[in-house]
C-alpha cells in the first residue's frame, strides 16, 4: 500500500487546493519517502508545492482510501498567507468547499470528513 501526506490548509472558511498540469484538484501532499516521518513529508510537501514554510501542522487523522493510506495534517493559515505554484504545481486555488471541481473521489471524501468550513478552528498568527 502506498502512504501519503496530504494537507488540508485552511484559510478563514476555505481550503486550499493544487494542479499539476492537466490534471484533477488536489490537496497539498504526496508520497512519503524512505526514512521520513509523516510529518517531515507535510513538510516537505507543503513547501514544494505552494511556497508554504513554517506552517504549524497538526495530524488530524489516517485515512485509506483508494489503496493509499492517507496521513492527513490540518494547517490553519493567516488570512495574509498567499500560496504560489510550485515545481510540478500548475495552479492553486481556494474554496469553500469541494463543489464543481473535479477531484479525486479520496480527495472529495478527505475534505468533507476533516474541512469542515464552520469549525471553531482559528489562525494564532
Amino acid at each position: 500500500m502506498k502512504e501519503r501526506a496530504t494537507i488540508i490548509c485552511r484559510r478563514d472558511d476555505q481550503v486550499l487546493y493544487v494542479r499539476k498540469q492537466k490534471s484533477k484538484w488536489a490537496l497539498p501532499g504526496g508520497k512519503i519517502e524512505q526514512g521520513e516521518t509523516p510529518h517531515q513529508a507535510a513538510i516537505r510537501e507543503l513547501c514544494e508545492e505552494t511556497g508554504l514554510v513554517d506552517q504549524n501542522l497538526v495530524f488530524l487523522a489516517e485515512l485509506e482510501k483508494d489503496n493509499v493510506l492517507h496521513h492527513i495534517f490540518l494547517a490553519v493559515l493567516a488570512t495574509s498567507a498567499e500560496p504560489s505554484p510550485q515545481n510540478e504545481i500548475a495552479a492553486c486555488k481556494w474554496g469553500a468547499k469541494v463543489g464543481d471541481l473535479k477531484t479525486s473521489p479520496a480527495t472529495k471524501s478527505i475534505v468533507d470528513s476533516f474541512a469542515k468550513p464552520n469549525s471553531s478552528m482559528k489562525c494564532i498568527n
